[in-house]
């Protein structure tokens, strides 16, 4: 790949990958025909240097608008599938869209402020004229986890690619899979490490899992990511052995050792890495010893391309995967420290040599003045052989202010063994915490329920405390 591509076309086509293609969940698009012929039906020029509003729900339009837009529009912003259609036009406003591309399920083309609307349709056109760069286009993400409007994230091609300078080489073509939104950051890094080394199966909104790994499967996918919620969702479905991956990659929550034992089980052949990664600071890392948390090395690592440090318990990072800051009235919240590191908000603390993910600085539950990190009781409860996955929340009290509570979903009776009745289940537990757990961590209660909320991007949908 080159060192500063001047489009995203450019860069895939000088990493010689043109075989690849596209799965959608009703198309397949060669990548190598888009080399003369378009998504856009004759009307891409339309949107040449402006700053324009991706509102496709559908991940293939998605994929062919992205591949087609940069080097175009002068900003490309990327709306996820679960952007709420009220926070549209502060969106539309705040990035100064003057156009938008969207598809039948796309909420932008409501949108009356826009002056052009493009459809985009894997049904390709032709012929077309031969590419042409004119724009470093600006990409801007939206923030995921607030329930207010979503801040706008500035990066361009080069910060968004910058992880791909450590990508491994490949002897064969890759066919990725994702149940990340590849509008949100997580899911974009998977789209361009796809496109830029093979093939991508990205999964629809809303599709089951099962139909979702069906589709991998026919697809001979070899790479495969998803949060921790994402992973035990495909281990509860009983739908986990329709695929064979040959790598398994977790981010955007934190990895216990629990899911990560039970992805090592499900697939004794992959490789199975968790990373850690954020909007605003870019690509951190990636673990591949099979263990929750990262090496202390990581931290202040003489020579490191990507520079760790621990700053008042929260993990800050600075590389070239950085974002260039907020947009607009957001910009000087943008949290860059003197050294031009970014601070992810997310708490670690080290323990034999090794960190270990508290949570978010947000997500802090106060118990009589005593700080609880709703992950670490999580990941004591996960461990339980039963437990397939937990939520721990706060419950309101006269006297503390808060105590702790959770919920648990169980796993799947296997053949020759018979699960414990939940309330014997729920003592166990507790138990399991006072062994583990200083004693205002310990849940007051601990109650078996048939699911738990997982968000559009892939995580817990944790109330606030």
């Amino acid at each position: 790949m080159p060192s500063k591509p001047r489009s995203l076309w450019e860069s895939i086509t000088a990493a010689g990958t043109r075989a690849g293609r596209l799965y959608g969940a009703g198309a397949t698009v060669n990548l190598a025909d888009l080399s003369r012929a378009s998504s856009f039906g004759g009307r891409l020029q339309e949107l040449r240097g402006r700053s324009v509003l991706l509102g496709v729900k559908d991940p293939l339009r998605a994929s062919l608008a992205m591949l087609e837009l940069d080097g175009v529009a002068a900003r490309m912003v990327l709306c996820p599938a679960d952007l709420a259609a009220a926070h549209l036009t502060a969106v539309a406003r705040n990035a100064a869209a003057d156009a938008c591309v969207g598809d039948a399920g796309g909420a932008a083309t409501t949108l009356d402020s826009l002056r052009v609307r493009v459809d985009v349709d894997p049904q390709l056109s032709v012929p077309q004229g031969p590419r042409v760069t004119s724009h470093a286009t600006e990409w801007v993400l939206l923030t995921s986890g607030t329930t207010g409007i979503p801040k706008l994230v500035q990066h361009d091609l080069t910060t968004l690619t910058d992880a791909l300078t450590d990508a491994r080489p490949v002897s064969e073509p890759i066919v990725w899979g994702t149940f990340y939104d590849i509008r949100r950051y997580g899911g974009l890094q998977i789209f361009l490490r796809a496109v830029h080394s093979g093939s991508l199966v990205p999964a629809d909104p809303g599709e089951a899992v099962p139909v979702f790994l069906a589709r991998a499967r026919a697809a001979g996918v070899t790479h495969i990511s998803g949060t921790p919620s994402h992973w035990r969702k495909v281990l509860m479905s009983g739908a986990a052995s329709m695929i064979a991956p040959s790598y398994v990659r977790l981010s955007g929550e934190i990895a216990d050792q629990a899911v990560l034992d039970a992805l090592r089980a499900a697939y004794p052949q992959a490789i199975v890495a968790h990373a850690f990664a954020s909007t605003e600071a870019g690509v951190a890392f990636e673990v591949r010893d099979g263990l929750a948390g990262f090496p202390s090395s990581f931290i202040d690592a003489p020579g490191a391309r990507v520079r760790l440090t621990v700053a008042g318990d929260t993990l800050h990072v600075r590389s070239g995967g950085n974002a260039h800051g907020y947009l607009g009235a957001d910009a000087a919240s943008f949290a860059r420290g003197s050294d031009g590191a970014v601070d992810t908000g997310d708490l670690v603390e080290e323990r034999a040599g090794r960190y270990h993910f508290l949570g978010r600085q947000g997500g802090i539950i106060n118990v009589g003045g005593l700080k609880v990190y709703p992950e670490e009781i999580e990941a004591v409860i996960n461990s339980h052989p039963w437990v397939r996955m937990s939520l721990v929340r706060a419950k309101r009290n006269p006297i503390t202010g808060a105590v702790v509570i959770a919920d648990v979903v169980l796993a799947d009776e296997a053949p020759g063994a018979t699960r414990p009745a939940a309330e014997r289940l729920s003592r166990e537990l507790i138990q399991s915490c006072r062994q583990s757990l200083a004693p205002y961590k310990v849940p007051a209660t601990i109650r078996v329920v048939p699911g738990l909320e997982v968000s559009a991007s892939g995580k817990l949908v944790r109330p606030n405390a």
